[in-house]
């Protein structure tokens, strides 16, 4: 999220530039910063720092921090009352569910609205797996969900975030759509394991969790395929660019 976002710099009508004079003869830009280095010259990059500084605060990074805040809530509604209480795990999934309903939303708005930061960028990977991690780790510690579930699904999103970051350097790799299917499932089946279900409704959950641990591997597999396409594709135009400059 890098820059300030149309918002805040004042999108395309920034790139008009001046549309007239002002009183006192400087131009008049609608870019707060722009406008308050044209008239302070000296003070102007202090204060293009601060509008940019200002922009962190949008609603996409609200919604992320709103997500990791709710992650200590979601924690000691879980664990209330010895954890098995059913009008607690209640409370635990509502909480749960504007987690990952917040989740769906951040990212668009950021997207749609330029509203994209560096904050954004850390923040909300943070927040998806702190809020996923800790209901799966609440879940296993309360006998709920075997530990080897909860292993394989944290293993493959920490794995992967940090393949990401090693295969940056040869490009991104987007996110597929058995990425997002795969989110889903996981949130479903999650919620599902929080709340206390019974009857064919705890059966049902169990198929669930079923495929988004099937999931969770087949999706985990095909970025490493990604990952290792796209680092020889990096270094053969890498190579390739090196040999026409010696040519």
């Amino acid at each position: 999220m890098t820059g300030v976002p149309a918002s805040a710099s004042g999108g395309s009508s920034g790139a008009r530039g001046a549309t007239g004079q002002a009183v006192d003869g400087a131009p008049e830009v609608s870019d707060p910063a722009a406008a308050m280095e044209a008239r302070h010259p000296r003070g102007g990059k202090l204060a293009a720092a601060a509008v940019n500084q200002a922009s962190v605060w949008n609603v996409a990074n609200l919604l992320t921090m709103l997500r990791l805040l709710l992650v200590p809530g979601f924690v000691a509604l879980m664990l209330a009352d010895g954890g098995y209480d059913p009008a607690w795990r209640s409370f635990a999934w509502a909480a749960f569910a504007v987690a990952m309903i917040t989740d769906l939303f951040d990212g668009h708005l950021a997207r749609t609205y330029n509203l994209v930061t560096d904050f954004g960028k850390i923040a909300d990977p943070i927040a998806d797996k702190a809020i996923m991690g800790a209901a799966l780790i609440c879940l296993s510690s309360l006998g709920d969900l075997p530990w080897w579930v909860t292993v394989v699904i944290l293993g493959r999103e920490l794995g992967i975030t940090l393949l990401r970051f090693v295969v940056i350097r040869y490009g991104v790799i987007p996110a597929s759509r058995g990425g997002k299917l795969k989110t889903l499932t996981q949130g479903v089946a999650v919620g599902m394991y929080v709340l206390a279900l019974t009857g064919w409704l705890a059966t049902l959950r169990f198929w669930v969790m079923a495929a988004a641990v099937v999931l969770t591997v087949v999706t985990g597999l095909d970025y490493v395929r990604q990952a290792m396409v796209l680092r020889r594709r990096g270094i053969a135009e890498r190579a390739a660019a090196l040999e026409e400059r010696e040519a």
